[in-house]
């Protein structure tokens, strides 16, 4: 796996929460808005930071309200790390972080990865900076199910042959929203997108920055989107790659993620066919894709074994080929464990859907696919209200994937059971008066179409788009020197490149 980016960190809770785009108040400001008063003491108070235990990073807590509409109402406390710019060359600021989900931890993509891989120029002038979001890992995380539980849940058939089967698709939505309530009832209704925005706002202000340098992956663009909404005067350098388009209802999003999860997989085939070990035929992308789902249907009538208590289902094995899309280097392994897969052996697509989810050997999960449904359920109305809306939509969703339609249409149901109701809507974000965004998309990008970041660039009023042609998922840091060239230049110096720049 590629240990530039992460699979389970930049996975998008398909399988568990499907995608839906958040939603954030609409309205902005040329000018800087001032700190109401409410919110000064917050504005105020002191960072203490303190050793983190993990070589040159430094680590602390922000308080911020639970509630922006009550801040005198109780506070929750997020966590922050960061490392010094290292030099040579003038500091800039503080850089901010955020790898996507929504459900990733921003802290540990900061200490795993951005610090050391991200390039050296930028690291030279930028405090390399992260906050976990509300709700997320060591920031009060919202937490649903056990272990077990969650087992159970991630091997529930995903696509139902007959009512049965449906019905209990639907108890296993109900159980996990029921779960999280009991479990995180105080929490879910302020874990929003806006919210966190604001959040992002104070750390800002608390790190002495006049403005907010930011680079977001997948979720994260929309993340820094909705900052740049509520507060333009303070948007820096924006880099927001993989962008999400804020304007999509959650069906039409969920659909048009199912496309470009079939994009990816057509590109995968092409190449796997060419190769005579190929686990799906030699011919053409077609016979893999014939070849693929046959073996989903057997597994959906006889799981297989993988060597662990737990057998490989259909629901395991469509995850683990979904998490291989996400990076063109992690197709020999998909190749590796779909011809185990073929030959009765599922531990190995079994271990691609584990990265997905963020499980643990000793059957512990990470809250990501927790805090990944309570962001999704409370920034978007529910793609589809219930089992009969879901059932209506199948014929769309497979013409956009023959091979994952079904499985992205029934896991588009899981926040029509959610106890919170939504507060976002889907919207144009313009940000008028920001400084210059630079928004990213990748041709054959799986999880985050490239026309979405073609119409994130479009609403953007000071939106530049620069695009890569190429497989997986985001651009930044993934060989293309033309792309980080391109990047780097605007985080230094704040030039975007000139409008429609390509890239491979």
């Amino acid at each position: 796996m590629d240990t530039r980016r992460p699979l389970r960190i930049l996975a998008t809770a398909l399988g568990t929460a499907g995608l839906l785009i958040s939603g954030c108040s609409s309205g902005s400001s040329t000018s800087a808005p001032s700190v109401p008063a409410a919110l000064a003491p917050h504005y105020a108070q002191q960072l203490n930071w303190r050793d983190c235990g993990v070589g040159g990073f430094q680590c602390t807590t922000m308080k911020a309200p639970l509630d922006y509409a009550k801040p005198d109402g109780g506070d929750i406390e997020l966590a922050v790390s960061r490392t010094k710019a290292t030099g040579p060359g003038k500091r800039i600021g503080s850089l901010l972080v955020n790898p996507g989900g929504p459900g990733g931890s921003a802290v540990g993509y900061l200490q795993s990865y951005a610090a050391i891989g991200y390039p050296a120029q930028v690291r030279a002038r930028y405090d390399m900076v992260a906050i976990d979001p509300r709700g997320v890992a060591r920031s009060e995380p919202v937490e649903c199910l056990t272990g077990p539980q969650m087992d159970a849940y991630t091997q529930v058939d995903q696509t139902p042959d007959d009512a049965t089967e449906v019905n209990r698709l639907s108890e296993a939505y109900k159980e996990f929203a029921s779960g999280c309530e009991r479990r995180s009832g105080e929490i879910l209704p302020h874990v929003s997108t806006v919210e966190t925005a604001r959040d992002m706002d104070m750390l800002r202000a608390l790190l002495g920055d006049e403005k907010l340098h930011y680079v977001g992956a997948s979720y994260g663009t929309y993340l820094g989107a909705t900052y740049a909404e509520i507060f333009p005067a303070r948007v820096g350098r924006l880099v927001l790659d993989g962008a999400m388009d804020p304007s999509l209802p959650a069906v039409d999003a969920n659909r048009d993620q199912t496309a470009g999860f079939e994009t990816a997989f057509k590109s995968f085939a092409a190449d796997c066919v060419k190769k005579a070990d190929c686990p799906l035929g030699t011919t053409s992308t077609a016979d893999a894709a014939t070849r693929l789902k046959q073996l989903f249907a057997g597994l959906d009538a006889r799981p297989i074994p993988t060597g662990a208590s737990r057998e490989l289902t259909e629901s395991l094995a469509t995850t683990g080929v979904i998490a291989a899309m996400y990076d063109e280097s992690a197709w020999p392994q998909l190749r590796d464990a779909l011809t185990g897969a073929e030959k009765g052996d599922g531990s190995g697509l079994l271990s691609l859907a584990d990265s997905y989810y963020e499980r643990e050997p000793n059957g512990t999960y990470a809250n990501l696919m927790f805090a990944n449904t309570a962001v999704n359920c409370l920034d978007l109305p529910p793609a589809f209200a219930d089992a009969n809306a879901a059932a209506q939509a199948l014929t769309g969703f497979e013409k956009a994937s023959p091979v994952f339609g079904r499985t992205f249409t029934w896991a588009a149901l899981n926040c029509a059971h959610w106890p919170v109701r939504p507060t976002g809507t889907p919207h144009r974000i313009e940000a008028k008066g920001a400084d210059p965004i630079l928004v990213v998309g990748t041709t054959r990008d799986p999880a985050t179409p490239y026309k979405w970041a073609e119409s994130l660039a479009r609403q953007l009023s000071s939106g530049t788009l620069l695009t890569y042609r190429g497989d997986g998922h985001t651009a930044y840091g993934r060989g293309s020197d033309c792309i980080d060239s391109a990047i780097n230049t605007y985080l230094l110096d704040g030039t975007p490149p000139t409008k429609g720049k390509m890239c491979s």
